[in-house]
């Protein structure tokens, strides 16, 4: 059964609202009963954690397989969900299966008298979220990863880096990516972020944006704070500059899955391996198969059992693809994707120099390498 104990970690909003506002509620979930800020309770707990959150059941999923990695290349810290309410028990109690701690935290939207008070623009009430990790006050050090990252191999080393370690990100370099980075709790870091957020907004909309402009010292300061790119690689990167990727790819310890087309997004054909679905778009920032293909392994073989023991009888769509024979099961089908639509060269082109590159059919990496080989023989 889920214990759900508010803990008000957000009392500095009150400074930056009218009297009448609430501050957003973090509420932590444990088997344990006790409260987890009381004094004798955490000092007991790991020093350092991961951290991760989730604002859907999509990214909810997203979430457990990157702890799961984490834990398959066995990490020796503690592992950390943030979870917005949007977020189903279900999903929640099959976060618990894999996290040592799961916060539960009311994201502020548009339609919050606190909100509007407090920012300029509605669409920042995602980033608050995002920034509610500097009160992790039980820990000295985390590391932030987004849900839709994946571990390749144990990242423990992370930890002796300082605030704010992060990589390049591949769009603007003299940006980090906040997809992964290196900070140390603080209330007072916290509170200072949410008055930078009244103050100035986010250049980008998001906690990007945000974090780059308030850490504005991470492009020229201290080298020792820019994590090398096998830490944070974009799936946008490994195409963009495909011999690098080549020479350095089988380095990389995170693969983030950048765009917004995620690897929930497309369904899984367990019995046969294979991804469903993954040619159909023409977006920027698709995947690449053999990442994508490593993701929904990792799905299948732990977090799916998860939720299914969670759902129990109920229906819930698990991305597997549903075969006649096995139409007992108690998993939704994802929806079938359409045949993909052949392209001319002109159009292919243009879709090339606009970003919205098909990795997955014409221009995939074996079909790039194949081409290249051509040049330089």
């Amino acid at each position: 059964m889920l214990c759900l104990n508010p803990v008000l970690n957000c009392s500095q909003l009150l400074s930056l609202c009218p009297s009448q506002c609430k501050p957003p509620r973090i509420i932590r979930t444990r088997t344990l009963t006790a409260r987890l800020d009381s004094p004798r309770l955490c000092s007991t707990m790991s020093e350092e954690a991961f951290v991760t959150l989730a604002t859907s059941d999509s990214y909810a999923k997203g979430a457990m397989v990157l702890g799961q990695s984490l834990k398959n290349h066995l990490t020796t810290r503690k592992l950390v969900a943030l979870v917005g309410p949007h977020v189903t028990d279900c999903c929640i109690e099959a976060l618990k299966s894999i996290f040592d701690e799961v916060c539960v935290v009311n994201v502020m939207d548009s339609g919050d008298t606190a909100n509007l008070a407090l920012m300029k623009r509605p669409d920042l009430g995602v980033t608050l979220t995002k920034l509610h990790c500097w009160t992790l006050t039980q820990y000295s050090k985390c590391v932030f990863m987004d849900a839709d990252t994946m571990v390749l191999s144990n990242i423990d080393e992370l930890f002796e880096r300082e605030e704010l370690s992060a990589a390049p990100d591949p769009g603007w370099p003299d940006c980090f990516n906040s997809g992964v980075f290196v900070f140390r709790p603080s209330n007072e870091t916290h509170e200072k972020l949410l008055a930078f957020c009244s103050e100035n907004g986010s250049f980008d909309g998001g906690d990007q944006g945000v974090l780059n402009s308030y850490f504005n010292t991470w492009a020229t300061a201290d080298i020792s704070k820019h994590l090398p790119f096998i830490y944070n690689l974009s799936s946008i990167a490994i195409y963009s500059y495909l011999p690098a990727f080549k020479q350095y790819g089988h380095n990389a310890k995170v693969v983030h899955f950048l765009g917004q087309v995620k690897p929930w997004n497309y369904s899984y054909n367990a019995q046969k391996g294979e991804v469903k679905g993954h040619s159909v778009s023409q977006q920027p920032g698709h995947l690449h198969p053999d990442y994508l293909l490593l993701w929904w392994q990792l799905y299948a073989k732990t977090v799916a059992p998860l939720l299914q023991k969670a759902y129990g009888d109920t229906p819930f769509i698990s991305g597997f693809v549903q075969h006649e024979e096995h139409e007992a099961t108690s998993f939704h089908a994802a929806p079938a994707a359409p045949e993909p639509q052949r392209l001319s060269s002109e159009e292919r082109k243009k879709r090339w120099e606009a970003g919205q590159i098909d990795y997955m059919g014409d221009d995939s990496f074996a079909n790039i390498e194949r081409k290249l080989n051509t040049f330089l023989k």
